[in-house]
């Protein structure tokens, strides 16, 4: 059988015909070759294809420890159930909340016909970049004022320390970084993945529920000269256990005197306290002496923004000369990683940052969501001494931020977890912005359940 070319000879005039018309005679003398040395009926061409599969080696991972307790919650038919493993805000009401602020700089980029989507540069929207080096730094920071800081926007909190660990272990002579014990699960994730050696810093006391300073200070004391040293710059994730002013003074010290170099991890400014400038106290006192550090910025938290993914690393040179190499090479991190980053999220930041009406009614907010979290704390430890639960739970309330460590156990979270269908990562970590005043008198029951019956 031959396959002829259907197209009349007095039609094939114009370039499209005469290319047509050569394809199919190019397919009627490849059909009739194959037919002519084979007549047999050629393999299915998924037969290849049928056996195992090149993948069947791979095994099954495990859940991420925190984001696999939403997994396990979602499952979970029961009306009572609470999750309080993610660290995302809930309303009195248990819902998601998105800032009316937000929503107001939404819609005037909406709104904006002149606004494009066409690629962001590779160090993302310029103007964010700017507004967020103030933030974090001060509008007043002498490092701004002499251009010895470069910002780059970055995918969240997350992207902007693996932007700063590839930085740094491309470029930086030291590849230790020493975290706190306990820190975020997905810090030593980052930085080994980075490229960085992992190694820890006591930090959390679980005695007093609070933190181990004198541990801490021995463990930087004893940390080689030029090692990265990570830092919560508030709100400490998972403990909530923060270093006093004086305390950050003292690290400071120590640190600077041993060339350590720090890496603040931002990811609460605001939203700790209810005050922008308080909870950047700690790294604005490393910045005032003139030294380097490196600070990872999320706006997640302090404008709901979670998924939208913005973030910013901001380096801190001892030179404006410096400070552009820097910014040259971490072009050369991002370039091949994301290639740049999206413009919506940053758009709407950029827009609340640099309008003095928005920025004032974002403080507001803020300051709301966070009075809320302190107001949880005091409404839970309040239901504990009620119940006249074993032990000093006074620690719920002098822990800050989103996050309590309540010192239960494993056996404990896991008890929580099947007798009143209550989610938390098994290390005894709740996010108080998951619990309201409705739910406060069940988790009280759960916990004074927990600790009376379950050693």
């Amino acid at each position: 059988m031959r396959l002829e070319p259907t197209l009349p000879t007095g039609q094939a005039s114009s370039p499209t015909d005469r290319r047509l018309n050569a394809l199919l005679r190019h397919l009627s003398s490849s059909s009739s070759s194959a037919m002519d040395t084979d007549n047999s009926i050629s393999p299915s061409p998924t037969s290849a294809f049928q056996h195992d599969s090149v993948f069947s080696h791979v095994v099954q991972a495990p859940e991420d420890p925190i984001l696999g307790v939403t997994v396990a919650y979602n499952k979970d038919p029961s009306p009572v159930k609470l999750n309080l493993g993610v660290g995302a805000y809930r309303t009195e009401e248990g819902k998601p909340l998105v800032l009316n602020v937000v929503r107001k700089a939404e819609q005037q980029l909406v709104n904006d016909r002149a606004r494009v989507k066409e690629y962001l540069p590779i160090i993302g929207l310029a103007e964010f970049n700017k507004l967020s080096a103030k933030l974090i730094f001060g509008a007043d920071s002498p490092a701004i004022q002499e251009n010895r800081v470069t910002t780059v926007q970055c995918l969240s909190g997350t992207g902007s320390l693996r932007v700063g660990a590839e930085f740094l272990a491309k470029h930086y002579h030291q590849r230790t970084i020493y975290i706190p014990l306990p820190t975020w699960g997905n810090h030593p994730k980052v930085f080994t993945l980075a490229g960085l050696s992992v190694k820890t810093y006591r930090y959390y006391d679980p005695a007093t529920r609070g933190l181990n300073f004198q541990g801490l200070l021995e463990d930087l004391g004893s940390a080689p000269a030029g090692a990265i040293v990570l830092l919560h710059a508030c709100a400490h994730n998972p403990t909530g256990v923060d270093p006093t002013l004086q305390q950050w003074e003292q690290i400071r010290q120590l640190m600077r005197s041993k060339k350590l170099l720090p890496f603040f991890d931002s990811a609460y400014q605001g939203f700790a306290s209810g005050s922008l400038d308080a909870d950047a106290q700690s790294v604005r006192m490393f910045v005032a002496d003139g030294g380097e550090c490196l600070a990872a910025q999320s706006y997640a938290k302090n404008m709901g923004l979670y998924g939208e993914r913005v973030g910013a690393l901001s380096i801190v040179c001892k030179t404006a000369d410096v400070a552009g190499k820097v910014e040259s090479q971490l072009k050369l991190v991002i370039r091949p990683m994301y290639s740049n980053p999206p413009i919506h999220g940053a758009s709407i930041v950029a827009a609340i940052l640099r309008d003095r009406n928005l920025y004032s009614e974002w403080t507001i907010e803020l300051k709301a969501m966070a009075d809320r979290i302190i107001s949880m704390r005091h409404q839970l430890c309040d239901a504990l001494c009620a119940r006249g639960t074993p032990g000093d739970w006074s620690h719920i309330i002098k822990q800050i931020g989103m996050f309590t460590f309540t010192g239960l156990n494993s056996k404990q979270v896991t008890f929580m977890t099947k007798e009143y269908h209550i989610y938390m990562t098994s290390d005894g970590r709740i996010s108080m912005a998951g619990l309201s005043s409705k739910t406060v008198p069940h988790l009280a029951d759960a916990i004074h359940a927990a600790v009376t019956r379950v050693v």
